[in-house]
Formats: structure tokens, C-alpha cells, sequence
């Protein structure tokens, strides 16, 4: 009899990729583009899984629908923009994140996946750039409420066929393990991202890479 599938799903920014300077960069040229004052380094941070537009109407909640449209079309440029001009250089992993993805993804019964606020074409553009090609479903903003709606993790369980009871939601934010909570399904908080880990409220946290398939073989040992 085979093993049960187990569906591990991965946040992209703060958790698998170090895009900290990428997405201020790209928040302070909308700014700037709009002739608004930048906002703060640890604001743009704290918003890192909002959707966009989400994110615009925490950041300029004062400021017209179309001015916040015109901040989300200028962040979309110029991360565009940045990322062409750098390529892998532009959101590098975290220390760690392709090997355990390399070692998670050789094991049968584990199916990786990601649920993101990043866009379809980001998404498509930072796997290609770091060749992971190893996640079988792959959740963007382009398709579901912003985080922590569980939409994205439930989106998966249904295209997976996996049971809640057999999933796990890894992020840095409280979106993410929000998120997670929502859909019912186990949440790993990394301490290295955008949220601090101990205020998360997840099931458990992990301080590097090396820890998570422990982690896992403990959740679901038999």
C-alpha cells in the first residue's frame, strides 16, 4: 500500500527568496514616480504578501483609487524592469532553499508547491531563473484573493487531491500563517523573513532550512 501524498506549500517572498532590496527598489520609484514621500523601509517589508493592490492601500491609504492604481503600475514596471537587467541576481534564495527543495521534492509521497502574492509572470520569471522546476501546483495573486484568504491553499488541496491533515503552509508573515490557519492546515513559520516568527501564532518555527524535513517526519511519522 503506498504511502500517503503530502502537500508542502512554500510562500516565495521572505521564506524561498531574499527580494527585500528588489521590492523596496521597485516601492520607492512608484513613490517617486508619483511625487509621494517613500515610505519606510520596515512598512514596505511589513505589507510583503499583500497583493498589490492590497499593499498600495496600506502604504497610501490617503491617496485617490487612481493615484494608488498608478503606485501599483509603477512598482510592476520597474520590478519588471530590474529583474530583466539582473536575472537570478535580482531575488536570491536563501541559504539552503534549493538544496531542501532538491531533497524534499526526491521523496515519492511529498508534492510541492507554492502558494505567493507575487504575479504569475514574476513567479514564472524567479523559477526559471533559479531552475525549479520541481512545484506541481503553483498559486499567484493574478488568480485569488489576496493572503491570508485561504483561497490559494485550498485551490491546491483540490488540484493535489491532498487532505488538509496532510499539508503544510511554510512563510514568513502572519498572511501567510493566517493563511494557513484558514485552510485548516498545518503552519511552519522560518524566522529569517519579513514578519517576526515568534509573533506569528504558527504550529512551529525553524531558524534554517536544514531543520524543515525533520520537521516534517515528525508531523507525519506513523
Amino acid at each position: 500500500m503506498s504511502a500517503d501524498l503530502r502537500l508542502i506549500l512554500f510562500d516565495v517572498d521572505g521564506t524561498l527568496a531574499d527580494s527585500q532590496d528588489a521590492i523596496a527598489a521597485a516601492m520607492r520609484f512608484a513613490f517617486e514616480g508619483q511625487g509621494l514621500a517613500v515610505p519606510a523601509r520596515a512598512e514596505i517589508l511589513s505589507i510583503v504578501g499583500l497583493s498589490l493592490p492590497l499593499a498600495m492601500d496600506q502604504l497610501a491609504p490617503s491617496h485617490p483609487s487612481e493615484v494608488r492604481a498608478q503606485l501599483v503600475a509603477g512598482y510592476k514596471q520597474a520590478y519588471m524592469d530590474k529583474r530583466l537587467a539582473q536575472g537570478a541576481g535580482h531575488s536570491p534564495l536563501f541559504p539552503g532553499a534549493a538544496e531542501v527543495l532538491a531533497q524534499l521534492h526526491a521523496v515519492p509521497e511529498y508534492l510541492l508547491g507554492v502558494a505567493t502574492g507575487k504575479s504569475q509572470r514574476g513567479l514564472d520569471a524567479l523559477i526559471a531563473a533559479h531552475g525549479l522546476d520541481c512545484f506541481v501546483t503553483r498559486q499567484v495573486a493574478d488568480h485569488h484573493p489576496s493572503k491570508p484568504h485561504p483561497s490559494m491553499i485550498l485551490t491546491a488541496l483540490a488540484e493535489t487531491g491532498v487532505e488538509p491533515a496532510d499539508a503544510v503552509m511554510i512563510g514568513d508573515t502572519s498572511f501567510d500563517i493566517d493563511m494557513g490557519r484558514a485552510a485548516g492546515v498545518r503552519t511552519i513559520a522560518v524566522d529569517w523573513g519579513y514578519h517576526p516568527a515568534a509573533e506569528l501564532g504558527a504550529d512551529h518555527i525553524i531558524s534554517s532550512f536544514d531543520q524543515l524535513a525533520p520537521l516534517l517526519q515528525q508531523i507525519w511519522k506513523t
